[in-house]
């Protein structure tokens, strides 16, 4: 029994580095040439390119190692099933489910592996990416982001705001140190800012002016001190400079995410959208182990047909989990269902059926 195994499970793990990898490289070449637009006015070099390319691979590698352990489960078995292959283990005595039982094992591998990915891997290789977009595009990046604290260059200051709210226009604890040949001339420190467009701003939404609130002014020349109830400030680009340039949750691990929110709820903001994302980054993983489970359950029942068919009806499982799982995380940062619901909905309800068909293969 042991042979035969190992053998399956050679040509399992062989089948899915081949289709996890061919997919991951085709989804990170098809987003060069979406970008390649904005690279191509600034002559960048071959590795450049490569190298951007190279970048987005472990994010679209973790999207797809589920369909890829689905897809290589149900070929290495189906193929099994047709060659009766199967059939002569229980002829033999042996049983199907011991024989899949390595199978198991493997998915609860590749969920730690997606896990370890998505936590260590994936974050550093997209803000990596995120850079290189910037350098290739010639476009300049004057904010610095870490767990909410954003450092940025603006009009002949440096500014630091503690804690930006991206869906309100509204950022808290700022500080705003204005320099002069690199001498600091005047410091501006306010409880709370918020962005109004201007009037006549309907046909350029950038144009506006931030109101900060609780101001205490420092001029360092003057040794002067003044209080402001309220105080009008242009040295801050439009909120549109924070969207562009901040760190997306797909750049932050949960460690970061966390810390994140945890910050936005003591200042009294509670973002929906970040706890989904918390919990989806936790239950995504688990998905390897359950497609896994579901495809070596499947192609137990009987014969998958040809490969194509197998990748058919691999490819419309995949497919159709994903769309319930965006489904409901969608209706979780609406605030529909409950972040925790949100998130393992679907992992609970295709895990169920993966195990009710393991659970009755025939042996």
């Amino acid at each position: 029994m042991k042979i035969i195994q190992r053998y399956y499970l050679k040509e399992f793990l062989k089948l899915f580095a081949i289709i996890a990898c061919g997919l991951g490289l085709t989804f990170s070449l098809m987003e060069l040439i979406n970008k390649i637009n904005d690279f191509i006015p600034n002559r960048p070099s071959m590795g450049d390119l490569l190298l951007y390319s190279g970048l987005n691979l472990p994010q679209y590698l973790l999207y797809l190692m589920p369909m890829a352990a689905l897809i290589s489960g149900l070929f290495v078995f189906g193929q099994a099933g047709r060659k009766k292959e199967t059939t002569a283990v229980k002829a033999s005595g042996g049983s199907i489910k011991a024989l899949l039982m390595p199978f198991v094992y493997s998915g609860v591998l590749l969920s730690i592996a997606g896990f370890l990915i998505g936590e260590f891997v994936v974050p550093d290789f997209s803000r990596k990416a995120h850079q290189l977009r910037d350098s290739l595009s010639k476009r300049e990046n004057v904010l610095t982001f870490k767990e909410g604290t954003v450092w940025l260059r603006a009009k002949g200051a440096i500014v630091k705001i503690d804690l930006f709210l991206p869906d309100k226009g509204v950022v808290q604890g700022v500080s705003i140190m204005k320099m002069d040949d690199y001498m600091l001339t005047e410091r501006i420190e306010a409880d709370s800012a918020q962005w109004k467009p201007a009037r006549e701003a309907a046909e350029n939404p950038k144009k506006g002016i931030w109101y900060l609130r609780g101001v205490t002014e420092y001029k360092i020349k003057d040794g002067t001190v003044a209080t402001y109830k309220e105080l009008q400030s242009d040295v801050i680009d439009s909120p549109d400079v924070f969207r562009e340039d901040m760190q997306k949750p797909e750049e932050m691990n949960v460690r970061e995410l966390t810390a994140y929110t945890k910050r936005l709820k003591k200042a009294g903001f509670r973002n929906t959208k970040l706890t989904v994302d918390i919990h989806s980054r936790i239950s995504y993983p688990l998905i390897n182990l359950i497609m896994l489970v579901l495809g070596i359950a499947l192609a137990s029942k009987g014969h998958m047909g040809s490969g194509l068919i197998t990748a058919a009806i691999g490819i419309f499982v995949s497919l159709l989990y994903w769309v319930g799982y965006t489904g409901t995380l969608s209706m979780g940062y609406a605030g529909i269902l409950p972040p925790f619901v949100a998130a393992w909905l679907m992992p609970a309800i295709f895990g169920g059926i993966a195990v009710y068909l393991f659970r009755n293969i025939p042996e």
